[in-house]
């Protein structure tokens, strides 16, 4: 049988290949849903731009529950890792790119 580890031992510059699939995976699945969650507050979210939020709110939620993953830790190491934090950097941009607040007509 195949474990956890095994699976996560393919890495991508020092990056778990099954990782970030099961993220990108799990995130595309759940967009749809997510999209019609938003867009019940008022927030229209396209969903492509869930799959460019990703890795950004992988980030967000990894610092705010306390755990420092690699990619946390090399996003937010001064002065190294330029390539991470100009990648996050574009995925954030367009991620936020086609998101509208709707107003509400009374």
């Amino acid at each position: 049988m195949i474990t956890l580890e095994f699976l996560r031992s393919f890495r991508l510059g020092g990056y778990a290949i099954f990782d970030l699939t099961v993220a990108f995976l799990g995130i595309f699945l759940l967009s749809g849903w997510l999209s019609k969650l938003f867009l019940k507050i008022g927030i229209y979210i396209p969903k492509l731009n869930w799959v460019f939020l990703t890795l950004p709110l992988g980030i967000l939620i990894h610092l705010l529950v306390g755990t420092m993953t690699p990619m946390t830790k090399n996003f937010f190491s001064w002065p190294g890792n330029w390539g991470l934090k100009i990648l996050i950097l574009v995925l954030l941009f367009l991620g936020l790119r086609g998101i509208k607040i709707i107003k509400k007509e009374k």
